[in-house]
């Protein structure tokens, strides 16, 4: 039985991930320190028999002294505020996770030989001046801004995850993972599709930021959980970065006009200042997704949002 850590467990990615593994038979000891993670999401996993949960900031030095984290096989570090809602109220914890947590991960991988994913995000493009986005594209980013901490801490954990392949032949594989959704997005996460099906649910205006021409390429939680799983088994993808996310693009505008249809909401579509250094474009190239991990999306937008908003109907997330 291998036996798997998977920081930021509490979390959206983090959770949905650990209820694959599990249901496979893998045996998971989850890491969250709670900032932004949901204790509903561990009570949900603690049904496991093969569930462990340790409360624990991974910044911190005293990780190495965890009893708990012996023979390690596997590390996916997804710990980390991953809404502009979040990572601006914590951009301090934001770069220390991305940066000193990641590196904590790495030395963890290399003490044990355990492979490592590491979600990286589409962030580090900054506001593209290239569409779609390859992973060679260095980036037009902004460190002067308030979503600095978090694209310029992901940049630097990359760097971090090539010293520890280059230097010490860690196993490391970077997902740059694209806007990901599904109905496990807490309704106050503030992302636009859970801002959008929530509004959209309550009668209350849809509220676009800028003109909505601004575009997005929205991946279902079920492809992206896939790709990090084919990650992680696949030896050709170490040491590589590989773009996660469905190169479908649409307009925010478009989009919120789409919700909207699909809940048959009466909800009026209002405009209000685009924030600062909100990108125009987001779309991945994945040809090498295809080439190393022969994968790419199957679940359309339109049935992705219809499976969204069956859920947020019939429940209420917190």
């Amino acid at each position: 039985m291998e036996k798997i850590i998977i920081t930021g467990v509490a979390g959206f990615l983090g959770y949905q991930l650990a209820e694959t593994l599990l249901s496979e038979g893998c045996c998971i000891l989850g890491i969250d320190n709670l900032s932004t993670g949901r204790m509903q999401n561990i009570d949900k996993l603690s049904v496991h028999p093969n569930f462990s949960f340790i409360k624990h900031d991974v910044c911190s030095e005293n990780l190495f002294q965890l009893k708990e984290i012996t023979d390690i096989d596997q590390i996916y570090h997804l710990a980390s505020p991953a809404s502009p809602k979040y990572y601006q109220k914590f951009p301090f914890e934001t770069i220390e996770i991305n940066t000193l947590g990641t590196k904590n991960m790495l030395e963890l991988s290399k003490i044990h030989n355990a492979k490592m994913v590491f979600l990286s995000t589409s962030e580090v493009y900054g506001d593209p001046e290239i569409h779609p986005q390859i992973e060679d594209y260095r980036g037009n980013v902004n460190t002067w801004g308030p979503r600095a901490c978090y694209d310029e801490g992901k940049r630097l954990g990359e760097v971090f995850c090539y010293l520890y392949h280059s230097l010490f032949g860690v196993q490391i594989k970077v997902a740059r993972i694209f806007n990901t959704y599904s109905a496990g997005l807490r309704n106050d996460d503030g992302r636009v599709i859970s801002n959008f099906v929530n509004q959209a649910l309550k009668g209350e205006e849809i509220t676009v930021y800028g003109d909505g021409s601004q575009s997005r390429s929205f991946c279902y939680v079920d492809d992206t959980i896939r790709a990090i799983r084919l990650m992680m088994k696949n030896d050709a993808a170490n040491g590589e970065i590989i773009n996660i996310g469905n190169p479908n693009e649409i307009t925010v505008l478009n989009l919120a006009k789409l919700i909207k249809e699909l809940t048959n909401s009466p909800s009026d579509i209002v405009f209000l200042p685009l924030p600062k250094d909100d990108p125009k474009q987001r779309r991945p190239n994945i040809d090498k997704a295809k080439k190393i991990l022969d994968w790419e999306p199957k679940v359309s937008l339109d049935e992705g949002l219809r499976k969204t908003i069956n859920v947020y109907q019939s429940s209420s997330p917190n």
